[in-house]
């Protein structure tokens, strides 16, 4: 929420010249037989050991991976114009060398004077960001390009990979390499078509680098996808429906190999939880991962290997660092504007401090709720910096979590959390990354009693268990007392709410009908809902609060005078509401085309003013269909992002575009791409489009009936260079229909009753 009177912030448009306007072309995206071409009637616009060496027989596989460092180190388009302002700079902290008292001694004893060996193993599930992108190929020849001796082995694990940029990697079966002396050595050609997210495979592969390569420092770095706290490590390309390996497995694969680590490292998205720190204590000393999704270049390994090799008993915190500045550094000048985000985590240090203060933290959530002040709580919640908002995993920084709360468990806890994190550097604006996230819903609950069961068999305390449970059950009943969550096709073909009114005795009838089986709730079912079983209040608490805690869908009706629409609420219930969108359709003479949402508006006073120009965000003049995911704000410093749905030379992506205080007028920051809900991991984003490369935009359209038609291509394919421009042009002639949505505290959607522009 913005400082100004309480009201979301609004994006602040650039409008510029009139666009070439809405058109669609082609068929339908999904080529099936209720698919069809739209044609308007009045458009608005018209192994053995086998070494692998720079040169000679068997040189292709290096050769080719040298080709592909070019390719991705050369210049880039950043897509946004002129760079960023301000993104060379990012947050460093600096390196916290103290334990706090009563930590256990570190497994690792590092023997120093450079006499330490080191064996680092690389599980590297390589799946689509290698058949696709060369990312793993990418860096395989950073490590071939790093110097160190015969006291460092660097072992990895090759699979789930349909197709390998390089010659000699296997795309059959899963392959076990060292790498040495800049070249590629085949120890184990042949190691079975495995799943990579298979425990089994894992423990396999570490208990064969502790026989073959022992040594008194041992290091694990997991290549991959990342999913976080419910979904966790790995998507295997091979083996789509294996699933990812959850922190669960990851134990198990950890247990069964019997070995312990100086660091285990996550080259994946997402994995700087705490639940993933808690789990590994028993296994490692550090954690070395991101918050965030990791742009695609992923770790930048040459450097932090070569001073490793120079010292081989350097202290574990500083290979951390220079793993993250390293990382950052790369970051910030190969991917402007991406969140990147990477820590060190004292795992000794986070098990001694962590787990009772977050009991404490979690107790005295719990106490808001049972006191009926769950407001507090969401508002915290959304406030909080939250990670891959787009895909609604629910990962957040704990620190900033706990701040936002503001008890005097929660600081306690925050102030731990900054002591375990030894080193933390964030690139670009990214703000309130501390260095550790946890799980906690808010954009949707259908995950929690997944992650409840996963903190049960990795040991987690029963009590974050049972705070996150109380959260999302009372949640939950608010979009049950509005009837669901709302959408727009409610608002556009003349729908009605089927919610409470705010009327305690309805809403007690709409709960127990809900609990009796009667399931209203989008992704919700008899297989996900335990969880509101441990509810912090009674039913009849619960109706009476969410009766005075109500956004009242009556309220919301436009005022028209002179063109000009105006909705009004009182301060309590606007207070209620933490997000406010703009939803367009735009009328092509055959259907009704989705251009999205976007924060745009205006307030007067308690008064909000419907934007009804006839413009939207454009890419080079062409209209768009954007979604707004997400506002962050800072003091006076802000982060505006969403997606635009697009093909990517023939690949679906969605290319994100931030909005700041330095850049109003955007910028495209990187496109990531749709797995088609293969995997609920998420993928390191390609944060850099080419010069040259062809983006071509994709929306929803609807019948006049309310009928979904099809995705189709809107407007015509353009082609990425420095100078693209991000701005509000003119939709064309076509009829608009013009909706706000209105998301509450609950997370419930409600939209505003439709706005007509001819």
């Amino acid at each position: 929420m913005s400082d100004n009177n309480n009201k979301p912030r609004a994006r602040e448009k650039h409008i510029t010249g009139d666009g070439s306007g809405v058109h669609i072309r082609g068929e339908g995206l999904s080529h099936n037989s209720s698919s069809q071409q739209i044609k308007p009637e009045a458009s608005a616009s018209n192994t053995n050991v086998k070494r692998a060496a720079i040169g000679g027989a068997g040189a292709g596989i290096l050769a080719l991976i040298i080709a592909f460092v070019q390719m991705f180190t050369g210049g880039g388009a950043s897509g946004g114009g002129d760079d960023p302002d301000g993104y060379t700079a990012d947050k460093i902290s600096e390196v916290n060398r103290t334990v706090a008292d009563g930590s256990r001694e570190k497994r690792t004893v590092i023997k120093g004077d450079g006499k330490d060996t080191v064996t680092i193993m690389v599980y590297m599930c390589g799946t689509d960001l290698e058949s696709k992108h060369g990312m793993a190929t990418n860096d395989l020849a950073e490590i071939a390009k790093a110097e160190y001796g015969d006291n460092v082995n660097i072992i990895v694990y090759t699979g789930g990979c349909s197709k390998w940029k390089t010659s000699g990697i296997s795309n059959k079966v899963c392959q076990i390499y060292r790498i040495k002396n800049g070249g590629l050595v085949s120890l184990k050609a042949d190691d079975g078509d495995k799943v990579m997210t298979d425990p089994k495979t894992l423990t396999s592969f570490i208990k064969y680098c502790t026989q073959n390569f022992p040594a008194n420092r041992q290091e694990l770095i997991l290549w991959d996808h990342g999913g976080g706290s419910v979904s966790g490590y790995g998507y295997d390309e091979k083996n789509k429906k294996s699933g990812s390996m959850d922190l669960s497995g990851i134990d198990q694969a950890l247990k069964d190999a019997g070995t312990t680590f100086d660091f285990i490292g996550f080259d994946a998205c997402l994995m700087a939880t705490a639940e993933t720190a808690l789990m590994l204590d028993k296994y490692a000393d550090y954690l070395i991962a991101s918050e965030e999704t990791e742009p695609g270049i992923g770790w930048y390994y040459t450097n932090w290997l070569t001073k490793l090799g120079e010292n081989t008993s350097m202290p574990t915190v500083d290979i951390g660092k220079n793993i993250i500045d390293d990382f950052v550094s790369t970051c910030n000048s190969q991917c402007k504007g991406s969140k990147t985000t990477l820590s060190i985590i004292d795992l000794a240090e986070f098990a001694n401090t962590v787990p009772e203060n977050l009991v404490g933290f979690s107790k005295s959530v719990s106490g808001k709720i049972s006191g009926k002040d769950y407001k507090s709580v969401s508002d915290a919640r959304y406030k909080t910096r939250e990670f891959a908002a787009s895909s609604r995993i629910d990962q957040v920084d704990l620190v900033n979590l706990a701040e936002n709360v503001g008890t005097d468990e929660s600081k306690k806890l925050a102030e731990a959390v900054k002591g375990a994190v030894k080193y933390n550097r964030t690139g670009g604006k990214m703000t309130n990354a501390y260095g550790v996230s946890i799980y906690f819903p808010y954009k949707r609950t259908s995950y929690v009693d997944t992650a409840c069961s996963t903190y049960s068999r990795i040991g987690l305390d029963d009590e974050y268990s049972k705070c996150i449970k109380q959260f999302a059950s009372l949640e939950t009943s608010g979009q049950i007392a509005a009837g669901g969550t709302g959408s727009a096709a409610a608002s556009l073909f003349g729908g009605l709410s089927s919610g409470s009114s705010g009327n305690a005795d309805a809403i007690g009838q709409l709960l127990s009908a809900f609990m009796g089986g009667g399931r209203s709730i989008e992704g919700l079912d008899d297989s996900n809902t335990g969880f509101m079983k441990d509810s912090a209040l009674s039913d009849e608490e619960t109706a009476q609060y969410l009766s005075q805690n109500y956004l009242d869908a009556e309220k919301l009706v436009w005022n028209e005078e002179n063109g000009s629409y105006t909705l009004e609420l009182t301060d309590e219930q606007w207070k209620l509401v933490h997000l406010i969108d703009l939803n367009m359709f735009y009328d092509n003479g055959s259907c009704y085309v989705d251009l999205g949402l976007d924060n745009v508006y205006s307030f007067d006073g308690n008064k909000l003013v419907a934007d009804t120009q006839r413009n939207w965000v454009s890419i080079n003049g062409q209209p768009v269909a954007y979604y707004h995911t997400d506002t962050y704000e800072n003091g006076d410093e802000y982060t505006i992002t969403g997606y635009v749905p697009a093909l990517l030379n023939g690949d679906r992506v969605k290319l994100y575009l931030v909005f700041d205080n330095d850049n109003p007028n955007g910028y495209i920051s990187g496109a990531e791409y749709d797995y088609d809900d293969e995997t609920e991991t998420a993928a390191k984003t390609m944060t850099e489009l080419n010069n040259g490369d062809t983006l071509e935009f994709i929306c929803s359209c609807y019948s006049y009936d309310g009928e979904f038609i099809d995705e189709y291509k809107l407007g015509e394919p353009i082609t990425v260079s420095d100078n693209m421009q991000i701005s509000n042009t003119d939709v064309g002639s076509g009829q608009l229909r013009l909706m706000y949505k209105l998301t509450d505290i609950y997370n419930c959607e409600y939209w505003t009753k439709m706005i007509t522009v001819d």
